[in-house]
């Protein structure tokens, strides 16, 4: 059927889609119950109202069957491409390409038709009723419909003359035919097959119908039961409005959510919470007790306890989901999840599982900040060195003041990752929060304060690193750790360090107290970093120290020094 050009459609095409969705849980319901069911009369007076605003319209529905879709006015007005599950096919594939429905249909015609359709789907294939068949033993009034013509007529012969032509035939002719045959069929050999000793199958399949057979095979084996059970279960929540039965379905769900997480059905979960929200919106008249149950799956994803066994089933997993299943789940949670994610997160051991975990992590810290800072305020959570590793990676400058307390925690582990996000957020805030690790009591701790404060020139830190370099550190040092420190200093403070390096560089008088071996050898390297005239000159002085580290290292330093 071909709209006219500028035409407009009789009624909006969204009120046929409801109609047709209406009529396929209508047949769900006729297969499951029995006419006396509460179900079952609560669909038939669905399929009533549903044709209301229709009728309000039009006087004629024209429908169209186009293998798994439904067409009305050249739109899609249903589609479903899993041809096991498909109202359309299960329609098409008896031969029905048109139907349509008039005024008053609703009154009965539609629940019989319905009814017959369910009928001749249990049909068994040698059965000698189909679909059309039952359908003329209706005799709707109100329903019309087409089906494909079969061509049945046999072909004639294509020559009249040859109509005769065996009567025609001499009888004596015929006679030495037949024997010449008989004699033929002695000679055979006695292996010989013979093709008129097997019986032949009545008709041939041609290749799209094998693939179709085949097709229809997998379906049945591979079709989701559990799916639709679900289904069928929320089909009732809908269209049954009485509050104990909607409370007795969540409660069964209650059940198998924390299940179908258990055993990793991902892709299933995050069906059904999608299908909870549009039934929150589709169902106006809902108790609010009711609607906030509903909705409190996704919140309840979100919980440690249930967040965790999902998140430790993916860890312990032979096999692993896909990751677009894991993802489609992980979007759904909470920003209450969070803590339990950055928790989890450095124990996982699978790299896609890892990545898209991060990726949820990012997505919620970045729409929810304050409660990443909430878990910054928490010494004690195991979620504080995930917490402040995503500090970094969001670049989050308004963290800085809780990443100063935390400079403050106990475990090493925590200062350290202090230390490389506010490196990472590099704002002369982060720099001078900083400068507290340079004297942190964890040696890894000190260097890499100490090389984020010689890469930036951060002068905030000169105090500190003057103290270290004259021998009044809070700590001992070994020699690595001790020359990165010169070197750091000689690095921020510029030319002012030459006259204190030199001084520890030179060879003492004899009241004076001599600097170690290992002081002037971290003395000459510094002085190296100055790269001045001066700084030179000093080192050349020292080219033949009777101390043989000192040496090696103003040897090295000159070697090296730029052309």
């Amino acid at each position: 059927m071909t709209l006219p050009l500028g035409a407009e459609l009789a009624l909006p095409a969204a009120q046929v889609e409801e109609l047709l969705r209406t009529l396929v849980k209508g047949l769900r319901a006729f297969q499951m119950y029995l006419p006396n069911n509460p179900m079952y009369q609560r669909a038939e007076q669905g399929i009533r109202d549903a044709f209301i605003p229709i009728w309000s319209s039009t006087q004629q529905l024209v429908l169209h069957m186009v293998e798994t879709d439904v067409v009305w006015e050249e739109q899609v007005a249903y589609h479903q491409p899993n041809k096991s599950e498909s109202f359309a096919w299960l329609l098409y594939k008896d031969g029905m390409r048109v139907l349509t429905l008039r005024p008053g249909v609703e009154d009965g015609e539609m629940v019989r038709f319905l009814q017959v359709v369910t009928r001749a789907r249990l049909l068994a294939n040698d059965a000698a009723d189909d679909l059309l068949t039952l359908l003329w033993e209706q005799n709707f009034e109100d329903i019309e419909y087409q089906f494909a013509e079969i061509i049945t007529d046999s072909l004639g012969p294509m020559d009249p003359n040859l109509d005769n032509l065996v009567i025609h035939q001499d009888a004596a002719a015929q006679t030495v035919v037949r024997e010449e045959v008989r004699n033929d069929a002695a000679e055979r050999l006695a292996t010989t097959l013979d093709l008129d000793d097997f019986d032949s199958t009545l008709y041939f399949l041609d290749e799209q119908e094998i693939n179709q057979l085949r097709r229809e095979v997998e379906a049945a084996y591979t079709s989701d039961e559990r799916r639709s059970a679900l289904e069928a279960l929320l089909d009732i929540f809908e269209l049954q409005p009485l509050s104990v039965i909607r409370q007795e379905i969540l409660t069964i769900l209650d059940g198998l959510f924390p299940n179908f997480l258990g055993k990793g059905e991902f892709r299933l979960v995050a069906a059904l919470l999608r299908e909870f929200r549009t039934i929150s919106q589709r169902i106006t008249a809902m108790e609010p007790a009711l609607r906030e149950r509903l909705l409190s799956f996704q919140a309840r994803l979100s919980e440690p306890e249930i967040l965790a066994q999902m998140l430790q089933s993916l860890e312990e997993a032979a096999a692993l989901p896909a990751d677009e299943d894991v993802g489609e789940v992980l979007g759904e949670l909470h920003a209450e999840g969070l803590e339990t994610m950055l928790t989890f997160l450095p124990t996982l051991t699978h790299p896609a599982i890892r990545r898209i975990l991060e990726e949820s992590a990012v997505r919620l810290a970045s729409a929810h900040a304050e409660v990443l800072m909430g878990i910054l305020e928490k010494p004690s959570s195991p979620a504080l060195q995930g917490a402040v590793a995503l500090v970094a990676r969001l670049n989050l400058q308004i963290a800085v003041p809780a990443l100063d307390r935390a400079f403050n925690n106990p475990d090493a582990v925590i200062r350290l990752a202090v230390v490389e996000a506010l490196t990472k957020i590099g704002s002369p805030g982060a720099l001078t929060a900083l400068e507290r690790g340079v004297d942190d009591p964890d040696r890894a701790v000190r260097l890499a304060a100490v090389a984020t404060v010689a890469a930036t020139g951060y002068r905030g830190a000169l105090k500190r690193l003057e103290a270290v370099v004259q021998g009044k550190g809070p700590y001992e040092l070994e020699r690595a750790e001790k020359r990165q420190f010169f070197e750091a200093y000689a690095s921020v403070a510029g030319v002012a360090a030459l006259p204190v390096l030199s001084s520890l560089l030179e060879v003492r008088g004899f009241l004076k107290k001599r600097e170690s071996p290992e002081t002037r050898t971290c003395a000459a390297y510094a002085l190296a970093r100055l790269q001045t005239a001066e700084a030179r000159a000093v080192l050349q002085r020292f080219q033949q120290d009777k101390e043989l580290p000192v040496k090696n290292a103003v040897t090295r330093a000159l070697r090296d020094w730029p052309a």
